[in-house]
């Protein structure tokens, strides 16, 4: 019989007993000697009397915050037994990082396959909606993936999301598709300055229906593609419908919009309409149509991107 004393951390291990000659003795390790018994045995114990193992999981300290620590899977067996797992490290990783999103410096060159996955996972822990936090996290996230963040965006009757929202609106970058119609923006919303930003410059549909502008928003709107040849310049699809202040001399102003191949200003403060038509024709090859166009419905600008479900929460 051999045992082995760590010298560094001793544990009791217990009585040792030996059986001799049919008598049952105990072994007395500090004295180096044996020693008849006849107790019953005590249980040999694993750990030292007193010692406990305690699970930690998601806990809040005196400060509300959260310091998570869910590094294990549960699960339920058919017979209904928990069972727990440790999670990949790449699981962990992910966590921490996605904690403290908003203390990276940049993604950019960072692959979008992870990306979206880390983008995902700060968005279950509510990570862009923290005030502050939040918005420079989405920044993070858009100046380093544009359209994959969101591509296009449905705004149409969120006036109040717009106000309330409105620097995470300014922060998507590469829309392609952006429907702003029946919000009441007026001449001088911060947001239809905003649209001519280089940022913009992708937007080939814009939808700006009901929106109480008149001709001085058009020539703002329109003025970095007349003057400097930036901005909205890549525009195929635009409405101005419902916007009875924009007149004649407004219209104007739209043949900047060289690619512009659809364009509904129904509902607008027109004076002389053929004379419009015409202009309309011969300036950017535009041609009525008698009947109302089915780009105009907005059945196909829905916000699409990794951020669809803030918007969504946004509402």
């Amino acid at each position: 019989m051999s045992y082995y004393l760590n010298s560094e951390n001793r544990l009791d291990p217990g009585p040792i007993y030996v059986r001799e000659n049919g008598q049952l003795h105990m072994v007395n390790l500090a004295l180096d000697g044996v020693r008849s018994s006849l107790q019953k045995p005590r249980p040999f114990r694993l750990f030292p009397k007193g010692f406990s193992v305690e699970l930690c999981m998601n806990r809040e300290d005196d400060t509300a915050q959260k310091e998570k620590t869910d590094h294990f899977i549960f699960t339920y067996t058919r017979e209904g037994n928990l069972r727990y797992s440790a999670k990949s490290l790449f699981s962990l990783v992910l966590g921490f990082i996605s904690d403290n999103v908003d203390h990276i410096d940049s993604l950019i060159g960072f692959p979008e396959q992870i990306a979206e996955k880390l983008f995902s996972a700060a968005e279950a822990r509510q990570k862009f909606t923290e005030p502050g936090a939040g918005l420079r996290a989405l920044q993070k996230f858009t100046e380093a993936y544009g359209s994959l963040v969101l591509c296009s965006l449905c705004l149409r009757n969120r006036y109040l999301v717009i106000s309330e929202k409105l620097e995470e609106i300014k922060s998507f970058r590469e829309l392609t598709c952006l429907d702003l119609s029946c919000c009441k923006l007026g001449d001088e919303h911060e947001l239809l300055e905003h649209l001519t930003n280089e940022a913009l410059s992708s937007v080939t549909q814009l939808h700006l229906k009901d929106n109480c502008l008149s001709d001085a928003g058009v020539r703002k709107m329109t003025a970095p593609v007349r003057v400097m040849k930036r901005g909205l310049e890549n525009l195929t699809l635009l409405d101005l419908s419902c916007n009875p202040e924009i007149t004649d001399a407004g219209i104007g102003y739209l043949f900047s919009f060289r690619k512009l191949n659809c364009l509904d200003i129904s509902g607008t403060g027109l004076k002389d309409i053929k004379a419009v038509k015409h202009k309309l024709q011969t300036h950017i090859g535009l041609v009525h149509s008698k009947v109302p166009l089915k780009e105009f419905d907005h059945s196909n600008c829905k916000t699409e991107g990794w951020a669809d479900q803030i918007v969504l929460q946004w509402e």
